[in-house]
């Protein structure tokens, strides 16, 4: 017997769906002046190829992700905790404005929320 299961990335709509995801994600985060900051000398279209693969394959998509460990790739920017969070908040905005079901959005929320730690360590908090 096959299994009929429906991963994230297929009921989504694939790799286009996720492509105008990440689009519409990143006019979020260069829109926000908290976070524009870290994307200075940034190459844009590299990026958003490595976030496409990155998503793709968390949610289930044939995608490999290939790119360095999320500790390793972000500890020049000293990413505040914070700012990890008003990500976050971009993503689940620009999934719910696309009108991905909450559940799937949660599902999402459960996969990339252990990265906190590697991407935006609480040792980087900037001291109040």
């Amino acid at each position: 017997m096959t299994s009929s299961r429906t991963t994230i990335y297929e009921s989504l709509g694939g790799a286009d769906a996720v492509a105008a995801a990440v689009d519409r994600f990143y006019e979020r985060v260069l829109g926000d002046p908290a976070l524009v900051g870290y994307f200075t000398d940034i190459d844009m279209k590299r990026l958003k190829a490595h976030q496409r693969s990155f998503i793709a394959a968390a949610i289930g998509g044939p995608e490999l992700y290939a790119g360095r460990p999320m500790k390793e790739a972000h500890a020049r920017f000293r990413i505040q905790p914070a700012h990890f969070d008003l990500v976050v908040g971009h993503l689940v905005a620009t999934l719910t404005e696309l009108g991905v079901p909450a559940e799937t959005i949660g599902t999402i929320g459960e996969t990339l929320a252990p990265l906190k730690a590697d991407i935006a360590p609480p040792e980087n908090a900037l001291a109040s």
